[in-house]
């Protein structure tokens, strides 16, 4: 009976260990930031991947059914265009998986700072300055996000008109539609690429698969930059509230400093008029 208690006693005293341990573990965690985090991979990866593909796609469009052909030499056409976007979407995806590790950095920090805020833990005014400048760094990025989803939702219009133009092939066989690069600034003016509705390369353009799956991967794409958006509020908020924390333990760690002062030197005079009146009574 006494090892059978014993050994109760020594399993729930380690579950209560755990249990501890796992509630001190899970509040160190700067949540606000660490799903911030994730949903900006999440948005970032989508853009990137879906955007990437999508411009592969156009690029098959244009020269199988518009038949436009890469300009020679160092000219700018629209080729050298999406080749350029392609570089950018590489350089985006790197520096924003730099950038979602240095924010969740600063979470850890802050969130390791406020639990330790009657401590030994002393907030600096370096830490301060490192978040407000995270902080305008994602306002910045998070009006840069704003951007590239209004320049996503172009391709998104004009791949949508396409699309519903091939959905409703029936209705439009009478009309006289034709789809011209030069209105969208493709081509140069004097270039005439055009597919018009009751030509062979339009029937075939829409029997693809090339403009459906082009079609929804700039969708997708859109709805990661969308999501990147969210990332950068949810970014902005976590830092505000980092920084008015850390502004707040920074007051009261002077506060404390402060106190623990006038008390030591109360106790200093306390402790040398003791002694005074110990050696006038002596």
């Amino acid at each position: 009976m006494r090892k059978h208690g014993r050994h109760q006693l020594e399993s729930r005293s380690h579950y209560r260990c755990c249990k501890e341990c796992c509630e001190r573990c899970v509040g160190s965690l700067p949540w606000a930031s660490l799903i911030a985090t994730i949903l900006l991979y999440m948005g970032v990866a989508l853009f990137c991947g879906c955007g990437h593909e999508a411009l592969s796609g156009t690029v098959t469009i244009l020269q199988n059914y518009f038949e436009v052909i890469r300009a020679p030499g160092d000219t700018l056409d629209v080729f050298t265009i999406i080749d350029i976007l392609k570089y950018i979407i590489y350089g985006l995806a790197a520096g924003f998986f730099v950038f979602g590790v240095l924010l969740l950095v600063e979470g850890f920090f802050t969130t390791g700072a406020i639990r330790d805020l009657y401590g030994e833990f002393k907030i600096t005014a370096c830490g301060r300055c490192l978040t407000a400048f995270l902080m305008f760094l994602a306002y910045l990025f998070f009006l840069v996000w704003l951007g590239v989803t209004a320049f996503t939702s172009l391709p998104v219009f004009m791949y949508f008109n396409v699309w519903s133009m091939c959905q409703n092939t029936s209705s439009v066989e009478g009309a006289n539609l034709c789809l011209d690069l030069r209105q969208f600034g493709a081509v140069t003016i004097n270039e005439e690429r055009k597919v018009c509705t009751g030509s062979e390369k339009f029937f075939k353009m829409c029997e693809s698969n090339e403009l459906d799956l082009t079609f929804h991967l700039f969708v997708c794409a859109l709805a990661g930059a969308g999501a990147a958006v969210i990332a950068m509020v949810h970014f902005l908020m976590a830092l505000a509230a980092n920084w008015g924390y850390l502004k707040d333990a920074s007051r009261m760690q002077k506060y404390e400093d402060i106190k623990s002062k006038e008390e030591q030197e109360l106790h200093d005079i306390h402790s040398t008029r003791s002694k005074e009146r110990l050696n006038a009574y002596t």
